[in-house]
């Protein structure tokens, strides 16, 4: 099993999205503490790790703990808004010190839109520069995208659009948005039902697999992702009986999650993907269980080409 773990490096953030997950505090890691749990990701036979913030390349220790990680064995991924490595000198500094892979989270390819999400005028023009850097230095390049209600309607075009500008983009990732932290509760005009990005979705994954990109969708019931089931996140980690550590740098600490079901209602209860579908998270507090409907389809197969791939 391919498990890969996470931690945060910092909560500085030079950008304010409305519906961050990990406001932003002054708070950094001490490299002692990053190597203590790189250590222990590489006792527990962890694949990689990804470095995340708040903005990790605002922590200046950065370049230290990509190649201790390396050093152990580990593969190294850093989740980043890209306004910073629109320098190609900082991106250099971190492909020197070893790092391969980068993810860059993209909400729009609107510009007006990116740039309320995010709190920053310039935002998608510094990602675009970034993301022309990576391609410079031919780094693995991922993008991060969260559904919300105003991208909710353009993830087709989100896609199609990075997918012309930059083909060397290798894969994507799209994250329904949670609804309980602190950003989300003082903007909650950013929560999209699931009718509302049904459609969009269906469009971008069905183009993707066409191009041969490849992505993985959490948390998006498998009603709403049908065709789709073999890419969630949660049905994945369900089938392979995966865990996932997080590690953050406020009072949560280290997570160890081993269960990646939410809430579940009576028509999931004759659904026959019920066992592989992780259900709705946050249901009836901000997602509705109205909005579900049973599958009656076969889950062998897709429990077979989850076995069967990375």
């Amino acid at each position: 099993m391919a498990k890969i773990g996470y931690i945060q490096v910092t909560r500085r953030c030079n950008q304010k999205c409305r519906f961050c997950s990990n406001p932003e505090i002054e708070r950094d890691i001490s490299l002692k503490a990053a190597r203590e749990q790189i250590e222990e990701f590489h006792r527990l036979k962890y694949r990689g790790i990804i470095l995340t913030g708040g903005e990790p390349t605002l922590f200046d220790e950065l370049p230290e703990v990509i190649e201790f990680a390396l050093k152990k064995g580990l593969e190294v991924r850093i989740i980043t808004n890209g306004q910073r490595l629109s320098d190609f000198s900082l991106m250099k500094r971190y492909y020197d010190a070893g790092l391969r892979t980068i993810h860059f989270s993209v909400h729009s390819t609107r510009d007006k839109v990116q740039a309320f999400l995010t709190g920053n005028k310039d935002s998608l023009k510094n990602l675009f520069r970034s993301i022309t850097n990576a391609g410079r230095l031919r780094m693995d390049t991922m993008i991060n995208i969260v559904i919300n209600k105003y991208n909710s309607d353009h993830l087709d075009e989100i896609v199609i659009t990075l997918t012309k500008k930059f083909p060397f983009i290798r894969h994507f990732i799209f994250n329904n948005i949670d609804p309980t932290m602190n950003r989300v509760s003082e903007n909650p005009d950013t929560v999209a039902r699931l009718v509302d990005f049904e459609l969009s979705l269906h469009n971008a994954l069905g183009y993707l697999i066409k191009a041969g990109y490849s992505f993985r969708v959490e948390r998006v019931p498998l009603c709403y992702m049908v065709e789709f089931a073999e890419y969630s996140t949660e049905t994945r980690k369900i089938i392979k009986g995966e865990d996932r550590i997080v590690n953050f740098l406020d009072d949560k600490g280290k997570i160890v999650q081993e269960s990646f079901y939410h809430g579940k209602t009576d028509v999931c209860k004759v659904c026959t993907y019920n066992t592989i579908c992780a259900g709705l998270y946050e249901m009836d507090t901000y997602y509705s269980s109205k909005e579900l409907y049973p599958l009656f389809l076969d889950p062998r197969p897709v429990i077979r080409r989850v076995l069967k791939s990375d």
